[in-house]
């Protein structure tokens, strides 16, 4: 069992950061397109405890990827902390078969473009998403080489965005159904 330990930061423009990265980091990793499915029951039990079930179809340089995620609620600290079960599965179709069948339903779909980095042990991502913008994301080991990756990319002053990807689609799609 996995602690995910990240900054996720509201930015204006990725291009200065990404010129960052690439004087800066060990190595650029890889650009991805993501389609995440989250899942839920009927009574919508994993929001209402702030957990959740995603399906990630992942493609990169011609070749796709699934992930089947399990996020725990986020623990109070600076930085966005919580239990994390992946595991990598051959058929997106047949995981959704499976989550069906035991009680969930797709509740949330949406795609985010990611460009992922290394930096001084922690893995950064730029992310766009069509109805939220960009963002920076800081994942690692602890809190200390998280907060210095930050300062390094000049985003210290910056405030920490506690708030899932898909809560935020979602209330953004609340707002625009209005």
């Amino acid at each position: 069992m996995r602690t995910e330990i990240e900054a996720k930061l509201k930015v204006d423009s990725l291009q200065e950061i990404a010129e960052k990265l690439n004087e800066l980091s060990d190595e650029f990793l890889e650009e991805q397109l993501q389609t995440d499915s989250y899942f839920d029951d009927a009574n919508r039990n994993l929001k209402e405890t702030d957990r959740c079930l995603r399906l990630r179809r992942q493609s990169a340089d011609d070749r796709e990827k699934v992930f089947l995620t399990y996020k725990g609620a986020k623990e109070r600290d600076k930085f966005k902390k919580r239990q994390e079960i992946e595991i990598e599965i051959k058929s997106a179709d047949s995981a959704e078969r499976l989550l069906s069948a035991l009680g969930y339903e797709k509740v949330l779909v949406f795609e985010k473009r990611r460009r992922i980095w290394q930096l001084d042990e922690c893995s950064v991502a730029l992310d766009e998403l069509p109805l939220l913008g960009s963002f920076v994301e800081i994942e690692g080991p602890d809190d200390k080489r998280i907060a210095d990756v930050q300062m390094e990319l000049g985003l210290a002053d910056l405030p920490h965005i506690r708030e899932s990807y898909a809560s935020l689609v979602a209330k953004k799609q609340i707002v625009n159904s209005k």
